[in-house]
This record gives C-alpha cells, structure tokens and sequence, in this order.
C-alpha cells in the first residue's frame, strides 16, 4: 500500500467518525441495535434474575419478525421464479408477495410515526385486516394517546380493528 492509499483509505476513516458524531448530536444517542443503551446487561449468566427487559422484547421482537417475514418474501421469490409454477400459483404468489412488502412498509411507518409521538419505542404487526401494535411506556395508556396511536395505523395502512398493548 502506498502513501497514497494510505491517505485515501484515514480520510474515508475520518468521515466515517465525523459521521457518526454528526448523527449523535442529530437524533440524541446512537443506538447500534443491540438494545445496550437503555437497558441493563448482566454478565453473570448463574444468576437467577434472568428477566429480559422491555428493551430487549422489542428488538428480539423486531428482529425475528423481520426474518420471519424476510423467508416469507424468499419463499414467495422462488415460487414466483420457477419455470414449472402455474400462471395461477405466479399470480397469487406475486399478489401475497405485494401485501407482505406493504404490510412491512407500514409496519414500520406506523412505529416511526408512534415514536414521533413521544412513544419511547413500538412494534407494530400487521395481519391481513387487523393491527397489533405494542408500545413501550411505564404506564397504563391515557385515551389521548390510545387514540393517537389509533390516527397513526389509520392514516397509515387504512386498519381500523387495532390492539394496543402496553410493555
């Protein structure tokens, strides 16, 4: 490697970090998706408090939901891409594969918008007609946020039959 190079690769360093300072003072703490920020970890594995906190729900949630449904679209893809697969098999197949990339995208529109809200965090899970959403709070839900998390799956995806949970 030449000085050159060596240059070349320190400045593309140097912006990575400024970067990164950059989006901290932006959006507050940088959270790197392990859940380490506002929860507390326990190294001792013999210990008998093994509680997961609320956290580590959402991202463990978050996480295999988005496997779940990232083999869903794998198995959809390949249906859609076989040579031997009826026009009929294609076309649904093609149609589910369109709903669940929707109802990914809404997903995760309605969370970002219910953290916009003043929510800490929020999972939402969208079945066919129906939305589970599950949120973050210390509290019991007052009516005026019940009924802004409501307008928000609403506005989003058209849901009207909506559960709201509280972790």
């Amino acid at each position: 490697m030449n000085r050159k190079q060596a240059g070349i690769i320190l400045t593309l360093l140097a912006l990575i970090v400024c970067a990164g300072i950059l989006a901290a003072r932006v959006n507050g703490q940088v959270d790197d998706g392990t859940g380490s920020l506002s929860s507390s970890l326990s190294f001792n594995k013999d210990s008998k408090d093994t509680t997961t906190t609320t956290t580590d729900y959402f991202y463990d949630s978050r996480n295999e939901r988005e496997q779940t449904s990232s083999q869903a679209l794998q198995n959809l893809k390949s249906i859609m891409e076989d040579k031997n697969t009826s026009k009929e098999q294609k076309d649904k197949a093609t149609q589910e594969f369109q709903n669940l990339t929707m109802a990914m995208n809404y997903e995760t529109r309605i969370e970002l918008s219910i953290k916009s809200k003043g929510f800490e965090d929020a999972l939402c899970l969208i079945e066919g007609n129906k939305a589970r959403v599950i949120v973050k709070s210390k509290e019991p839900l007052t009516e005026k946020q019940s009924i802004q998390i409501q307008d928000s799956v609403t506005s989003v995806a058209k849901i009207k039959d909506i559960l709201i949970e509280v972790k």
